[in-house]
Parts: C-alpha cells; sequence; structure tokens
C-alpha cells in the first residue's frame, strides 16, 4: 500500500520542501498533539490531524480550512518520519488535489537538516479549539 501511494507522488526532501514553501506550497502537519509536543513544531505549518485531513483540505467540503481554496494548492503532508505522510498525500490527490505531495523523513528529516523548529505548546489546532454548533 505504500509502495502504490508513493507511485502517485512527486516527494520532497527538507530542503526542496522549503524553497517550495518560500515559493508558496502549504505545508500540513498531520502529527497528533502528543507527537509535536514531543518532537516540536513546525513554524508556519498547518496542524490537521490525520483523521480530519480530507474533510479540512478538499475545497468542496463545508469543513474545510480557509487556506484550502482550490485544487491547485500545493500542499506538503508531514508526519513524524514519512510514512504515514505517503499515504495521507496519495488520499488527498485521490480528493483530487493534484499537487499533494509529502516531505521525505518527515519532521525527523526537516531537523536533522537544521531547518527551523520550535518548541510545541501543545494547543489544539485552530480547527478544533471552538467546534461548530451542529442543528444550526
Amino acid at each position: 500500500m505504500l509502495a502504490a501511494a508513493r507511485e502517485k507522488l512527486d516527494r520532497v526532501g527538507p530542503a526542496q520542501a522549503a524553497d517550495l514553501l518560500r515559493a508558496g506550497a502549504r505545508l500540513v502537519d498531520i502529527r497528533p498533539g502528543w507527537q509535536r509536543v514531543r518532537e516540536g513544531d513546525f513554524p508556519d505549518a498547518v496542524v490537521i490531524e490525520r483523521n480530519h485531513l480530507e474533510w479540512r483540505l478538499d475545497p468542496t467540503s463545508a469543513a474545510r480550512i480557509a487556506e484550502a481554496d482550490s485544487h491547485d494548492v500545493q500542499w506538503i503532508v508531514a508526519c513524524s518520519e514519512g510514512y504515514t505522510s505517503s499515504l495521507a498525500a496519495a488520499a488527498l490527490q485521490d480528493l483530487g488535489l493534484h499537487r499533494a505531495t509529502d516531505l521525505v523523513g518527515g519532521f525527523r528529516a526537516w531537523q536533522a537538516a537544521g531547518l527551523p523548529v520550535r518548541e510545541s505548546d501543545g494547543a489544539p489546532p485552530d480547527y478544533a479549539a471552538a467546534p461548530p454548533v451542529r442543528g444550526k
């Protein structure tokens, strides 16, 4: 399954990801909160834990985040080591997000490359801070 997912992707390493981010791509961190607290955070990443990813990034979803306004957004998905992110990025491509890819080696490779990281405050993602009121 992992190999099939990766066949769809033009995966990027940390340096290339940093260049793409400077050019307008968006980094999405899918790690659970406990992992972000343990390892640290990517500065400027959109945090969307894995179980929310598709419906938060699908431009046709009523629950999408504001940045997910087009199928042409270039999303770079990151996890801890680059395994779950490959499966997630392939799922985004299945939704029509044709520029979705993932970060080879994940957060650990980013950090090992000397790219910026910060201590996590453990705060929930913005979309989770105030759940929508149901039935209105």
